[in-house]
């Protein structure tokens, strides 16, 4: 039972660099691509996706994008990756935090409030739910929010770590847990 009673709705909340698409690495650091021209879709998101609507899961995205906050990056190439990503991937949502940590908003990761906002828009039973991502902010967002937490690991050059409930090595391995969850821990 999640934070929102016995509803019905269940989601994966995925973060969309390292996850959804690849992002770029410098000094151990992931870093958005800049523009669509540079957005390269994962190996294997657009099939597990499609695996985890086909089971019943609302897919929404939740992605931090302080560039924009920072001025490195535009709103309207951020929108414009997003509608690709609309167009060519089975989500059902996508939220953004466009902030930075000096804001102190409720968005940004590893605060919860997208995906609390999205469950409570959406009525998603977070306790049926699951948070995947490439970054401790991911996880610790998850854990905040009471979903389920799978963490794909790159092992980027980062200090703080959060313990997610499974580590994997891609969307495609998340999905197999995930599913197999679903049916009492068995494939």
């Amino acid at each position: 039972m999640g934070v929102y009673g016995t509803l019905r709705n269940r989601a994966v909340f995925l973060d969309r660099d390292g996850v959804i698409n690849r992002p770029t690495v410098r000094n151990g650091k992931p870093y958005p691509p800049i523009s669509l021209s540079d957005l390269v879709i994962l190996p294997g998101v657009e099939t597990a996706l499609k695996r985890l609507h086909g089971v019943g899961f609302k897919l929404v995205v939740v992605t931090n994008q302080p560039d924009v906050a920072r001025g490195t990056q535009s709103r309207a190439n951020v929108e414009e990756i997003h509608a690709a990503l609309r167009k060519y991937l089975t989500l059902d949502e996508i939220r953004v935090c466009y902030h930075d940590d000096i804001d102190r908003c409720t968005c940004r990761k590893p605060a919860p409030g997208m995906i609390l906002d999205a469950a409570h828009d959406s009525e998603i039973d977070l306790g049926a739910s699951y948070m995947v991502g490439d970054r401790w902010r991911d996880i610790e967002a998850g854990r905040r929010a009471g979903t389920r937490t799978i963490l794909i690991d790159y092992v980027y050059n980062e200090t703080r770590v959060s313990e997610a409930d499974m580590v994997v090595k891609s969307l495609a391995e998340a999905t197999d847990w995930i599913i197999s969850q679903q049916n009492g821990g068995h494939r």
